[in-house]
């Protein structure tokens, strides 16, 4: 949350300040009687009258003895670190966590990853390896488990260092923490990419979601993981980590972030398996002490190519951790089945939440002079024009997330249901980012079936689509010519929900399909009517019936919620292709 004013590292006069001096740190602002600091979450570039950046804890602050109703929007959110940096500027003057939601009720299979993460932590173990794969809820289990660990060690303070992108991300969290309770616990939910922000405290749980993130020791994200997890410290002296992943690593050598809880269940002292200097050296030796088949080439270690070998290898490897007793890992497949999917809530910031705001109250407007007059088209047009530029204001999150995802190796189709307000402007986005992207949206602009196998060979690790059916997007299916798919998994976002459960599990079943697992995923404005509708949508998709009269059930909920329920029913459901 930068300033757009930048400390400056001149002089006066233009000279260079010398090498070795310091300059010295402002002080916080006087805080007086009945007064307190505010810390604001201010968006970089954004100028905001009230808010004063201050460099030296390097975020916006505000005295006073309470936040004026136009900074009340900056204020950050509980288990954020905004909330964490400002109780600790106010140690005297905490602000209350929000009490348990009840919003969530946990399934008997992650009360029992909590309980296996909590068994191991009794038993003096410093790492648990939580590999469920998508679809099995490793975020509620770790955040269960994580308050168990906390009540087992008399912790006081968790820190969840979670994926890309933050709008999505550390929303998700923090709801989840607040659904479940926290314990009594300070939780510090941040993103990879703001580890800096953390390294100067001291933390006794730490989750690390996505951990697969640290599959390479040469980067500077690696340096500050090593020193705030405490990766070198003896097994008694490091906080408890929680590594959650669906796709630990395609090698052993992937692994070094697992290094702790090798090291202790082999009974090994953690120097044997981490430098300073040359940390994935000296973890590929002690791999190789350990019976894992490493060869030496000129670009330093590689896993043998052997298969019998590798096969030999993962078992090894796996068996350290599940072997022990108690294990120091879980791995729970998800059965194939229904299409795991849930809601994205997406945080908006200032600016855009006044201009969905703004676009919802013109939409009342309109269907409301649409009502009184039962003017069908001025009804239709108006739920068009909103579900179009509600979408549009959230296409960079959505981007974002896809990003996100194929960096983790995933391949991502994109369902939309609108051309020049989502299909364009995320493919537009996204190929700036470097991807290439397969369109499968407008009539004639694109040849469909060769974007089509531009996804399913990999050659596009995105797909962004309007069709309901008639494609196949799942991995490993066999190609016309014989080739085979990739077989990346694929994971499914809606960037608009469809009004119909049908034509929801319709578009689902392009990648979740013949035994292929797919989670997908409804992209909703957090806070705002998409997300009422989001809900519905999950339900329906979720329990959709192959009947037109179970489906037109769920669009007299989502009508209501609209205020379109004059409307005829298939108004709802008209896409933008």
């Amino acid at each position: 949350m930068a300033s757009p004013r930048r400390s400056s590292a001149r002089r006066r006069g233009g000279r260079t300040r010398r090498s070795g001096t310091r300059q010295p740190s402002r002080p916080l602002p006087a805080v007086g009687p009945g007064e307190r600091l505010w810390v604001l979450d201010v968006p970089y570039g954004t100028q905001v009258e009230g808010a004063a950046w201050h460099p030296g804890v390097k975020t916006h602050l505000y005295v006073g003895r309470a936040l004026p109703a136009h900074l009340a929007p900056y204020a950050p959110r509980p288990y954020t670190l905004g909330r964490f940096i400002e109780s600790t500027l106010s140690p005297d003057m905490p602000t209350r966590s929000p009490e348990p939601t009840d919003a969530l009720e946990p399934r008997q299979i992650q009360y029992e990853a909590a309980d296996a993460i909590a068994a191991r932590a009794a038993a003096g173990g410093r790492q648990f390896l939580l590999a469920d794969e998508p679809g099995v809820g490793k975020t509620i289990s770790a955040v269960l488990g994580a308050t168990a660990v906390g009540d087992l060690r008399g912790a006081r303070r968790v820190l969840v260092v979670a994926d890309r992108p933050a709008a999505i991300t550390i929303g998700h969290w923090c709801r989840t923490i607040a659904a479940l309770g926290d314990g009594g616990l300070e939780w510090v939910v941040i993103t990879w990419d703001r580890l800096e922000k953390v390294k100067d405290h001291a933390w006794d749980v730490i989750i690390a979601d996505e951990a697969h993130a640290l599959r390479r020791t040469t980067t500077k994200r690696w340096k500050l993981w090593a020193r705030i997890s405490g990766h070198g410290r003896p097994h008694d002296k490091a906080p408890f980590i929680i590594a959650t992943t669906a796709t630990p690593g395609h090698t052993p050598l992937d692994l070094p972030y697992l290094a702790p809880a090798y090291a202790q269940v082999l009974g090994e002292p953690m120097q044997e398996w981490t430098s300073a200097t040359q940390p994935g050296a000296t973890f590929a030796t002690a791999l190789e002490r350990n019976g894992i088949g490493i060869e030496r080439g000129r670009y330093g270690a590689t896993w043998t190519s052997d298969p019998a070998r590798r096969a030999a290898d993962l078992k090894l490897v796996r068996g350290w951790l599940e072997d022990e007793r108690p294990p120091a890992m879980l791995h729970r497949a998800a059965p194939w089945g229904p299409v795991p999917i849930s809601g994205m809530p997406v945080a908006l910031t200032p600016s855009e939440r006044t201009a969905y705001e703004a676009e919802w109250g013109e939409f009342c407007r309109e269907m409301d002079i649409a009502r009184r007059g039962r003017n069908v088209a001025k009804g239709r047009a108006a739920l068009l024009r909103f579900r179009q530029k509600a979408g549009l204001i959230r296409v960079d999150s959505t981007v974002a997330w896809i990003v996100q995802q194929v960096e983790a190796e995933r391949q991502v189709a994109c369902s939309v249901e609108f051309v020049a307000t989502a299909a364009d402007p995320i493919a537009d986005r996204l190929r700036d980012s470097g991807l290439e992207v397969a369109t499968i949206y407008g009539r004639d602009r694109f040849d469909a079936e060769a974007e089509r196998l531009r996804f399913q060979t990999g050659q596009a690790k995105v797909c962004v689509f309007t069709t309901v059916a008639s494609i196949s997007l799942h991995a490993g299916e066999t190609l016309a010519d014989g080739r085979r798919a990739s077989s990346e998994p694929r994971v499914g976002v809606f960037h608009q929900a469809r009004f119909s459960g049908i034509a929801g599990r319709q578009v689902t079943g392009r990648t979740h399909r013949d035994h292929q697992l797919s989670p997908w995923h409804i992209a909703y404005a957090e806070g705002t009517v998409e997300e009422q509708v989001g809900r519905v949508m999950v339900e329906r998709i979720a329990a959709a019936s192959d009947t037109v009269g179970g489906d037109t059930t769920g669009l007299a909920g989502v009508a209501h919620l609209l205020g379109a329920d004059w409307l005829p029913s298939a108004t709802l459901t008209e896409g933008g292709d």
